[in-house]
């Protein structure tokens, strides 16, 4: 057989399987959307039953990035939510700023 040949079957195979694979695809879509019509939207407010973050949850994230060189961005993340130290922070805000310094690496 010639390569030409051997290459046109792996392309036609690979078509196959990924004709296949999309029928998967939106078979358990449409299968997710009829038992679940209603799951993003529950999900959304099951969000507010998780316990609140408390100030020593984050104080101990940033001394953690601090403590590994990241002192000048955690400086800076406080700055960005309007302090100069991380009691000035308002506790509603807790929640993104653990987000943006467990996104120091």
């Amino acid at each position: 057989m010639s390569k030409i040949k051997l290459l046109l079957d792996v392309v036609s195979d690979l078509r196959s399987l990924a004709d296949s694979v999309q029928a998967v695809a939106d078979a358990m879509a449409s299968n997710n959307s009829e038992e679940n019509p209603k799951s993003s939207k529950s999900q959304a407010k099951e969000k507010p039953n998780e316990k609140p973050i408390t100030l020593e949850e984050v104080r101990a994230v940033l001394a953690e990035k601090s403590h590994d060189g990241f002192t000048a961005e955690v400086r800076g993340l406080l700055e960005k939510y309007g302090a100069s130290k991380l009691s000035e922070i308002d506790p509603s805000k807790y929640a993104a700023l653990l987000t943006d310094a467990e996104g120091l690496k």
